[in-house]
């Protein structure tokens, strides 16, 4: 039996009847509900619920997209992703001066049911493991994001994720960068792959903790030298600073909240050392590092250079609801919005 939260009527933000491409609430909304999509069309493959059935159209139709796409983990058969098309109506002409996307390709996040369980977890390792640029799901995910931009470029191209559909779709994100497109990104409470310092209560501990975590970090660095061995990685990380996703985390999820952290506290170790510390730290984590002195090439692709990061200061009632994709559509949330750039 189908739960509430998978039921467009029942859970979905049925108040957007009137869309404003210019708002970020709906903007927010939209990209959420359309990651939503992908996980009850999964839960439809699961359930055999086909035809009148099925409950996850709703989720893109009701904001005028069309399923064009579904992409399918060629290792169990999950459908890990869709790509979206806007079909607006002849009389919705005005949306022109509002740059709705017209497409937007999506990933979901770990389902715990059987049928993609197993998967979605050995990709979760990978993820912990900085190895996600391996999996085929990132690799069919770019190929389908690259079809879309080489029809028609990438301006109005969206990419969304939530959970492990975040660190897909960063994935995807970087590497278009590469190639010279700065996709419009969504990503809701990405993972970051660390110890969750921002969940230590006492401040001066945390602040002593995240400086001996830099210090170690550009230590083991130089202790490989793998600066020496990556030339250019500061001028790339500063191509990437260009790039400025979205990201919409809370304070009470582990799995994201060190995203606060991380770029809080990179802004204070740019004033100690000239700011040579911070660097190496922002672009290097301990595990990378370690893999990289193993002879096993291995980029720590969670962080970021610049970031739009909104957080949700709401109260929530448990992991569940903090971690949850459907709080980035309620009406009343509590918000807190930071752009952070890499100078």
């Amino acid at each position: 039996m189908a739960s509430d939260r998978e039921i467009f009527s029942l859970s979905g933000p049925l108040k957007l009847t009137v869309i404003d491409w210019t708002n970020a609430h709906h903007r927010r909304s939209i990209a959420a509900s359309l990651v939503q999509g992908v996980y009850i069309l999964e839960r439809d493959r699961q359930e055999n619920r086909q035809s009148a059935n099925a409950l996850a159209p709703p989720w893109w139709e009701f904001f005028n997209f069309q399923l064009v796409h579904v992409l399918v983990d060629p290792d169990d058969l999950s459908f890990f992703g869709s790509i979206y098309e806007l079909r607006l109506p002849h009389s919705s002409c005005n949306y022109l001066a509002q740059t709705p996307p017209k497409y937007v390709v999506a990933f979901r996040g770990t389902i715990t049911k059987p049928g993609s369980r197993s998967q979605d977890l050995k990709l979760d390792l990978q993820f912990m493991k900085n190895k996600l640029q391996h999996s085929s799901r990132f690799h069919l995910g770019l190929q389908a994001v690259q079809n879309i931009v080489s029809k028609g470029g990438g301006a109005n191209i969206w990419l969304a994720g939530h959970s492990l559909g975040s660190a897909i779709a960063l994935l995807v994100g970087r590497n278009m960068v590469k190639l010279g497109y700065h996709l419009e990104t969504y990503l809701f409470n990405p993972p970051f792959a660390s110890l969750p310092l921002e969940k230590i209560k006492n401040e001066k501990l945390k602040h002593g903790a995240r400086i001996a975590v830099s210090v170690i970090t550009a230590g083991l660095a130089a202790a490989v030298k793998l600066n020496s061995q990556k030339p250019h990685q500061d001028d790339e990380f500063r191509v990437l600073s260009a790039w400025i996703p979205y990201l919409f985390v809370n304070p009470s999820d582990p799995i994201c909240s060190e995203y606060i952290g991380y770029f809080t506290h990179r802004e204070k170790m740019m004033t100690i050392a000239g700011g040579k510390i911070g660097r190496i730290a922002a672009q290097n984590s301990i595990a990378s590092i370690i893999s990289t002195a193993r002879g096993n090439k291995s980029e720590a692709c969670h962080l970021l250079p610049s970031a739009y990061v909104t957080t949700n200061l709401g109260p929530c009632q448990d992991f569940k609801q903090a971690h949850g994709i459907h709080q980035w559509w309620r009406p009343d949330l509590r918000l807190e919005y930071k752009l952070h750039q890499y100078r």
